[in-house]
């Protein structure tokens, strides 16, 4: 440990051949007629996927030869999305068998090592059978393009056509056009691009629409900080002013929504990111969040919400991930906010000084944590902490700390970070593959093994690789960054018995993270001693080489103080890995971490970086991984595809596997995992663990899930997301694409607190996700919807309010229709109410006499007139607005001749009040032109209140009528708000005004703060009274309503 050096003497121990070795298929030396196939056993499957919404037939292939042990769903997944459909030299004419597909790609990648020098002849074999056995048995997988494109020509002959590629042809020392699409192949899934202030020319703003359009073709994603952009009314060098980076943003999310990605279904996936001293950083920060409103509000007009549906297709900002970048010196501000409330950041024009501003650090971070808690978007990325790791700050032109040479942005999932102009070149291993549950062992030493293979097979990528821009394929060539991860590290953990947010858990994904990391770069060493470095390593080696001793640190193989790291690094706890019987990783670790470190200080690193932490969607199900990436589980209960068709509910397989390593005997296993799928009527009741028979309260924590199972109560906490990421994120060279899973209920303060915390723990980039927050999303934890009839107003559709209205004019009807059979003999009472019999109704008669009460709430101005009859009693409510023809127009004509009848038949108005009080739909909130009223729920809300002003009721309104008013009122009324007069409360003929003014009110509590303050727009809105009518006051806000602060002053 600490700081000691390897002495590099033994050839065995630094030669790149000793990494090829026959470890999975020594059988074939013993057998030499055997091939690598014949250590599976391999089945006939059928393939058949339908459109879940129209029953479509997607894909129906027969009799296709896949190993035993794969599930259906996984057989689905590689037929459907990898196999090849045509142009194969077969009597088929497309690929049948899982042997074609591994052929074809390892085949290729061996070939490249081969003719580059890396490997020999007898090494060549050996690696083949190596990789073919792994990749058959499902320990890695490749990304989704090597699948796509990999070895095509080489095994079928098939070229495609000249498609724009571009690689760097070293013995011509440029970039070259690759003669047809599949002679090489294209295994990079996403890219980071530079885009320029200007439109024309390279790197311009319209090079950018011609190069995403290139790559979303092409299946593939694009990443882009688009800072450089002037923001809107910075001057141009030809007179005017820019419409701002808005307008073109706006317009690359239209080309990217237009452009299927590689021609199917899938949407384009894109990264966009923004500094946060930016002009339009604000607008930015609220885009998606003001879209998605406008997606609620065009589905309740009745178009389709779904995610792929008219409502999405019709709003922008659909087709990016947004994240802002935050710097070390903003996100200090924001710690220190308790202390320094006014902090300011300078927003600053990017070419025009004239726009220049100042922006309230608080302002700026409540407004980004408020939209990212309403839509998911955007997400913090740390800057300088994204820099800290850099392995190469002085990019090919030695000009350290320029900004083109800093890492800007990253992939569109964020796990990808490094120069601009750029690819990513992926794989995963499923950890789950070295557990051996019966041993209860880790088998390290093919874990290894394995990760030095995948580094053969993403070099072998670069070599025959072709690129999609020439810069790209320069850069490429220059610095060959590589991406190895993990996925399947839950099923690991609950296999082992380790709850996802425990410290044990962490420990031992943050060992084989490291594991896998220092590794890589020990054999991309011993393949730098065989081919040279990579092209721009030895201007960026003090860099790289201090970005190497980092991790080592992390790794607790070196002892000494981190360099250039502003925070607390975490260090492997080899203590605690030893009290886990993992003493063997431990050794591993410190040992690979040295190597690394004396192997690169003495030949140099083959890439630039070699692992990330990618979301493996489609490549984990692929592997037949019960989880994703680093996520945990989404729920105890999962759905088996049955190779005849059809669907099979099973527990999670990996609770079983949990619950042995807890010690539990298999009858109280089966009684747990029966108490989880019990049913009735053929459902699944609840899904939950919490209360099975067995079950120690010590050991629920094992079992947790991303989400509440069913009506349990438990999840992993977000804060344990945020933790299993502060823990793996300096193990890898890139960084960590995971989400952050917040319930419901969830508030904005949770959100600043995940964002806070995870730039002090030191994490680069994070996803925060609210359930619920985006009106359509992938997975729901609730099997239920809301029924239309539970909703209130303001939720329901165009479609459902003109049901309701129709229900409600029906209803009207009907009550009218049976109040006139009652008994027209019955007698007038002198109570108004019911004394056994019904009130015969008194219906108003020639001119009536009456107030008008003009309010507006928002945009929508609403007119209440309340007529008397001539005993002064309310006995006619018209209500109206200027939305002619709308369905709110015929809502408020059917609630008006509902309340004139009610009232007609005697029913008191203060009974009317209250049943309308309270009610919330839109419009609703803020109340203008009335200087009385200032707030409601609704237009129900809105007349109750009006009600209420006419009987003299004023306990609830915001602004109470002055004596010298209601004085001068009651007089013009035949009668008073009285005392009660026998039986009979005269609650209903309290005079109100007769015409409401439009002057401003300004509450007497806040003369004062008016005078010296300034008003706000923000949005800010009364805690009292939710005016949104707000003076700036000191470090608070006071209400201009009801006079009411914010805070202390």
């Amino acid at each position: 440990m600490g700081n000691a050096s390897l002495k590099i003497n033994s050839k065995v121990d630094n030669a790149l051949s000793q990494v090829i070795e026959r470890r999975f298929t020594k059988e074939l030396e013993k057998n030499p007629d055997k091939t690598v196939y014949d250590l599976f056993k391999w089945e006939k499957r059928d393939v058949l996927l339908k459109d879940y919404k129209t029953g479509r037939i997607l894909t129906d292939l027969k009799n296709l030869e896949f190993p035993i042990h794969y599930s259906q769903q996984s057989c689905d997944i590689i037929a459907s999305k990898y196999f090849r459909k045509a142009g194969v030299n077969t009597k088929e004419g497309y690929e049948t068998s899982m042997k074609q597909v591994a052929h074809r790609m390892v085949i290729f990648w061996v070939t490249q090592l081969l003719n580059d020098g890396l490997i020999n002849e007898e090494e060549s074999k050996i690696l083949y059978d190596e990789l073919v056995y792994a990749l058959l048995n499902q320990m890695f997988a490749p990304n989704s393009p090597q699948w796509f494109n990999t070895g095509l020509e080489q095994a079928y002959g098939i070229k495609g056509g000249q498609s724009e590629l571009y690689y760097y042809d070293p013995a011509k020392g440029k970039v070259v056009m690759s003669k047809d699409t599949y002679s090489r192949t294209q295994a990079s899934a996403c890219f980071i691009l530079s885009i320029e202030d200007k439109l024309l020319g390279k790197h311009s703003i319209s090079e950018h629409y011609v190069t995403e359009t290139k790559l979303f073709k092409g299946g593939s994603g694009t990443g882009s900080n688009f800072s450089a952009i002037r923001g809107e009314g910075e001057g141009l060098s030809g007179g005017g002013q820019s419409s701002g980076l808005m307008s073109f943003l706006r317009g690359l999310d239209r080309n990217a929504g237009a452009i299927k990605s590689g021609g199917t279904t899938r949407r384009a996936a894109k990264m966009v990111c923004l500094d946060v001293d930016h002009p339009e950083i604000e607008e930015f920060m609220t885009w998606k969040a003001k879209e998605e409103d406008k997606v609620i509000a065009l589905n309740k007009m009745g178009y389709d919400a779904d995610i792929d549906g008219e409502a999405y297709l019709t709003v922008s900002g659909q087709n990016s991930n947004n994240s802002v970048r935050f710097s070390d010196e903003f996100m200090q501000k924001v710690s220190d906010l308790d202390k320094h409330s006014d902090a300011k950041i300078a927003l600053k024009g990017r070419v025009d000084s004239s726009i220049d501003k100042e922006a309230s650090v608080q302002g700026l971070w409540d407004l980004f944590n408020q939209s990212a808690w309403r839509c998911a978007d955007p997400a913090p990325q740390f800057d300088d902490t994204f820099n800290a790791w850099h392995t190469c700050p002085a990019g090919e032109d030695g000009n350290y700390g320029a900004k083109y040479n800093r890492i800007n942005s990253t992939n569109p999932c964020g796990e990808y970070a490094f120069l601009d102009d750029t690819s990513c070149n992926l794989a995963s291993i499923n950890l789950l593959r070295f557990y051996d549950e019966k041993a209860k062992k880790f088998d390290l030493d093919s874990y290894i093994h394995v990760i030095e293979l995948c580094q053969l097979v993403l070099e072998a990528s670069i070599i025959g690789g072709q690129f999609p821009t020439e810069e790209i394929a320069r850069k490429t060539y220059l610095f060959r960054t590589t991406g190895l991860g993990v996925a399947n590290l839950a099923s690991l953990l609950m296999s082992l018995g380790y709850p996802y947010d425990s410290d044990e858990a962490r420990t031992l994904a943050a060992t084989l993270v490291s594991l896998l990391t220092g590794r890589s770069y020990r054999v991309s060493a011993l393949m730098a001693k065989e081919a040279g470095p990579f092209e721009k390593y030895d201007i960026n080696k003090e860099y790289m080489m201090r970005v190497i001793r980092n991790h080592s640190r992390a790794a607790g193989s070196r002892t000494d103080e981190p360099e250039e790291i502003s925070y607390k690094l975490p260090v492997i706890d080899h203590k605690l890995l030893t009290q886990m019987d993992f003493d063997y990783l431990s050794k591993s670790l410190i040992k690979t971490w040295q190597e690394a470190e004396e192997f690169g200080s003495a030949y140099g690193y083959r890439n630039a970086q070699v692992s990330v932490i990618a979301p493996t969607g489609t490549i984990s199900f692929a592997m037949d991984c019960a989880s994703t990436s680093i996520e945990p589980f989404f729920s105890h209960v999962t759905y088996k595809k049955l190779v005849g068709g059809g669907f099979m509910e099973l527990v999670n397989p990996m609770l079983e596997a949990g619950l042995r390593s807890l010690n539990y005997s298999e009858t109280e296993i089966k009684d747990i995992v029966d108490y989880i799928m019990r049913k009735e009527d053929g459902r699944i009741v609840d899904g939950k663990i919490e209360g099975a028979p067995h079950l120690k309260d010590e050991d629920l924590a094992v079992f947790d899930t991303a989400n509440q199972c069913g009506s349990g109560k438990r999840f992993v906490h977000y804060m344990g997301h945020v933790k299993m990421v502060a823990a793996l994120t300096p193990m890898v060279s890139g960084a960590i694409s995971k989400t952050v899973n917040l319930p419901s209920t969830a508030s904005v303060n949770d959100f600043k607190d995940v964002a806070l915390k995870s730039w002090q723990l030191g994490i680069k980039g994070i996803t925060l996700y609210r359930d619920g927050s985006k009106f359509a999303q992938p997975l729901n934890i609730n099997l239920e919807t809301e029924k239309t009839t539970d909703l209130p107003f303001d939720e329901l559709s165009y479609k459902q309010l003109l049901d309701a209205a129709k229900q409600l004019k029906s209803e009207n009807e009907t009550l009218e229709t049976e109040i006139s059979n009652i008994n027209q003999s019955t007698m007038k009472s002198s109570d108004y109410g019911m004394h056994g019999q019904a009130s015969q109704r008194e219906k108003l008669q020639g001119i009536r006499s009456g107030r008008t009460h003009p309010a507006k709430i928002g945009d929508v101005k609403i007119y209440t007139t309340v007529n008397r009859n001539e005993d002064g009693d309310i006995s006619e409510i018209y209500i109206t607005t200027d939305r002619e023809g709308t369905t709110i127009m015929g809502l408020l004509n059917s609630l008006s001749k509902t309340i004139s009848v009610m009232l007609q038949y005697k029913i008191p108005a203060h009974s009317i009040a209250k049943m309308l009080r309270g009610q919330k739909y839109e419009p609703y909130g803020f109340v203008t032109r009335h200087p009385n009223i200032k707030y409601c729920s609704s237009i129900s809300d809105l007349i109750s209140k009006i009600i209420d002003l006419e009987i003299g009721d004023y306990t609830r309104i915001q602004v109470k009528p002055s004596q010298k008013q209601v004085d001068v009122l009651v007089k013009e009324a035949s009668y008073g708000f009285t005392a009660p007069s026998g039986n009979r409360e005269k609650l209903d003929n309290a005079p109100m005004i007769t015409q409401v003014g439009l002057d401003e009110y300004v509450h007497e509590d806040a003369v004062n703060a008016i005078k010296h303050g300034e008003r706000v727009y923000d949005g800010t809105t009364c805690p009292n009274c939710s005016s949104t009518r707000m003076v700036q006051n000191g470090t608070c806000m006071v209400c201009l309503d009801c006079g009411s602060t914010t805070g202390c002053s």
